[in-house]
């Protein structure tokens, strides 16, 4: 499987509401519940109205569209990395899966995934 480095800083934050979001970039990702609604996008995008942020994130991409019969992806992904005591923030999407990590694990959390077989580009 592979798995492209998003060359951006991610920052994961908690917005009063969706207003100030631009939904123009490429990178943003919104969760909206009955609590909270949440944003992940490129740290220079954040938007004032933020209340609450996590900042230095680095992404990985799940190449390709992934089926939805397919089971374990992000499993087998988390477990590597959590044997190695990197935390992640994962997103999915439609067609695919995102693995946040934070910037001082990135470089490591690429050496794990390498050494289990997934193929790193970008």
């Amino acid at each position: 499987m592979e798995l492209k480095r998003i060359d951006k800083d991610f920052t994961v934050c908690k917005v009063e509401n969706l207003e100030q979001v631009n939904m123009k970039r490429d990178f943003i990702f919104v969760s909206k519940t009955d609590e909270e609604i949440s944003v992940v996008c490129e740290t220079r995008d954040v938007p004032e109205n933020t209340t609450e942020r996590s900042d230095g994130f680095k992404a990985f991409r799940i190449e390709g569209k992934l089926d939805f019969t397919l089971i374990g992806i992000l499993s087998k992904i988390s477990t590597a990395l959590a044997k190695n005591n990197i935390g992640i923030f994962a997103i999915s999407t439609y067609n695919t899966d995102y693995i946040l990590v934070k910037k001082e694990d990135f470089e490591k959390a690429a050496e794990v995934l390498d050494e289990k077989g997934y193929r790193i580009t970008g």
